[in-house]
């Protein structure tokens, strides 16, 4: 279990292409971490540079007190779990395991004890002798994730390991990864796109763009609370509405949007704004209330589109602000295309931010 600190890190690749601009950031030992953002963002290039794949052009890197920076992969004692599993089809489910163990000349009684534990903490016992392409993609996924277990790293890197499967294999899997890191004592940072694999597993995360990053917290504070329109837009639907500053008032905000005024709570403590500054609300589709009596940030509206989704209902209002997506859990009525309806939103479950 290892703290890894990052301070002012960028990395330029060619001498133009900018993939991070001095990050500084702190994940705490024992943390299951994520690394998300769109293609691009620089979330890799970050993980690579951790695990000494890539060497950052500025910055330095500490695992603890340990300046990593310019040391060699293996020296950093960190596993990485790769998309594609990267296992030897030629070699049995054990061989594959036991190859990082052979390389750093381990006994071979070491080696046996070693890869009967790890395949044990994979819930793989008993599948040493069989070949690769015998195993499902799960298995296989295991038993990547074993190999990486089997040589005790400080810390486990995982660049979107669970891509490559199906919907059902991913949420098993997600549990086995959480399980592992967190009954092993490991440190673990996770590279993804996939907002809700992030939501599901995280202790924290980043959302990175365009090589900085956007916001660092727990799944819930950057779901609920997010500092910008881009983490707003990229950690679960939201709708996004302009509108221009009335006026700021213990914490919220007071927007006027096409003549009716929304109000919402402001999440970034670095946000000055003036009146008529130009303002972007967030709300989740789920935030939305339908109901024929009043409320905060009461809007009219007509339902011109719906789904229905078995436990939830998704319905598209048009609206004097914009069309606005709403979901409904569990809903007691169902409303119909050409319902006449009133939308509100509690104050305290809208944000407001400057872009």
């Amino acid at each position: 279990m290892e703290a890894i600190r990052i301070e002012n890190v960028s990395k330029v690749f060619g001498g133009k292409v900018t993939a991070l601009d001095g990050l500084d950031l702190e994940i705490g030992a024992g943390e299951l971490f994520f690394l998300l953002g769109a293609s691009g963002c620089g979330k890799t290039t970050l993980l690579r540079c951790i695990a000494g794949l890539e060497t950052p052009t500025d910055g330095r890197i500490f695992f603890g007190d340990t300046d990593v920076t310019e040391l060699a992969p293996h020296k950093r004692e960190a596993a990485m779990v790769f998309q594609s599993y990267a296992l030897w089809p030629h070699l049995t489910v054990g061989q594959n395991i036991a190859f990082g163990l052979e390389e750093r000349k381990v006994p071979k009684p070491e080696i046996k004890k070693r890869v009967t534990e790890a395949l044990e903490m994979v819930q793989l016992g008993g599948y040493g002798e069989r070949s690769i392409d015998q195993m499902s993609g799960g298995q296989q996924q295991r038993v990547s994730l074993a190999r990486a277990l089997v040589v005790k790293p400080r810390c486990l890197l995982l660049d979107e390991p669970l891509s490559n499967l199906d919907a059902q294999l991913r949420v098993e899997m997600r549990r086995e990864i959480r399980r592992i890191v967190k009954e092993n004592g490991l440190t673990g940072i996770y590279v993804t796109h996939d907002q809700e694999e992030a939501l599901a597993m995280a202790d924290r995360m980043a959302v990175l763009s365009w090589g900085k990053i956007g916001q660092v917290g727990t799944p819930e504070e950057v779901y609920r609370t997010p500092l910008n329109s881009y983490v707003a837009g990229f950690i679960g639907e939201t709708n996004l509405i302009q509108g221009a500053v009335m006026e700021m008032h213990e914490g919220y905000c007071f927007v006027k949007v096409n003549g009716t005024t929304l109000v919402g709570k402001v999440t970034s403590a670095d946000w000055q704004s003036k009146v008529g500054d130009a303002a972007t609300l967030s709300v989740r589709p789920e935030v939305w209330r339908l109901h024929k009596e009043g409320g905060e940030n009461e809007i009219d509206g007509k339902v011109v589109a719906r789904s229905y989704l078995g436990q939830r209902i998704e319905y598209f209002i048009e609206t004097v602000i914009g069309r606005q997506q709403v979901v409904e859990m569990n809903p007691r009525v169902i409303h119909e295309i050409g319902d006449e309806i009133t939308l509100h939103a509690r104050h305290g479950d809208v944000v407001v931010f400057g872009n």
